[in-house]
């Protein structure tokens, strides 16, 4: 019978749409916005709110348990292999500067997630072995990477080849600045799976996530 691990990364591997957002406190419908988005089709959500206490985290991660274990998706937690292990998150995403994915392993043990972000084709190329997916960009200029240049697509068409020649077999993602407009050519350029965070947060979640993945139909998982 499969482990926890085991299942969380046959998830992930199906996983087409990743959704990253914080804990909308302003908005005040953190609950509703998961049930939406997840209702809708997305695959991963993201706890991503930089600079909050521990216990806040812990706090926001509840509702994220129940949201993805109520629609069979994935719940990851930003930055924080510590919080991800005691909030029960399914994954910890990393950056380039934070704790390394072999450190991360040793924290959350063998059954949590971890994914890392890349900026160049040599991050990509170099990605730890402990990381169970990449992400690959900022494609666009966005604001919720501030001072983080655009790669442009070339990264992608790069991660594209590594998975038809074998060399790469790892889940990735496509981020930074995807919208309805802009997934055509993320797509034509070869990405299979996206991150989004702008996208998703307007007056329509649900309908910006069902636009995304239909483009993505247009795709193949690789």
């Amino acid at each position: 019978m499969p482990g926890k691990g085991d299942r969380r990364r046959e998830r992930l591997a199906r996983a087409r749409l990743y959704v990253v957002t914080g804990a909308r406190e302003e908005q005040g419908d953190l609950v509703a916005f998961l049930a939406t988005v997840l209702e809708a089709g997305a695959d991963i959500v993201q706890l991503r709110q930089k600079d909050a206490e521990a216990g806040d985290i812990l706090r926001w991660s509840s509702d994220f348990r129940v949201a993805a274990d109520r629609y069979g998706a994935l719940f990851v937690i930003n930055d924080r292999p510590d919080l991800a292990t005691a909030a029960g998150a399914d994954g910890v995403h990393l950056g380039q500067n934070d704790l390394p994915p072999a450190w991360a392993r040793r924290v959350v043990g063998p059954d949590v997630i971890i994914g890392l972000s890349t900026h160049s084709v040599a991050e990509f190329d170099a990605g730890a072995p402990e990381a169970d997916y990449l992400c690959v960009g900022p494609l666009h200029a966005t604001p919720t990477k501030p001072g983080r240049p655009a790669t442009g697509l070339g990264i992608v068409a790069h991660a594209t080849s590594r998975g038809r020649d074998g060399s790469e077999q790892r889940p990735w993602f496509a981020i930074g600045g995807i919208d309805a407009e802009s997934l055509p050519d993320v797509v034509s350029a070869g990405a299979a799976r996206i991150v989004v965070v702008r996208a998703a947060a307007g007056p329509d979640p649900g309908g910006a996530v069902r636009t995304l993945l239909e483009g993505l139909d247009k795709s193949l998982i690789r």
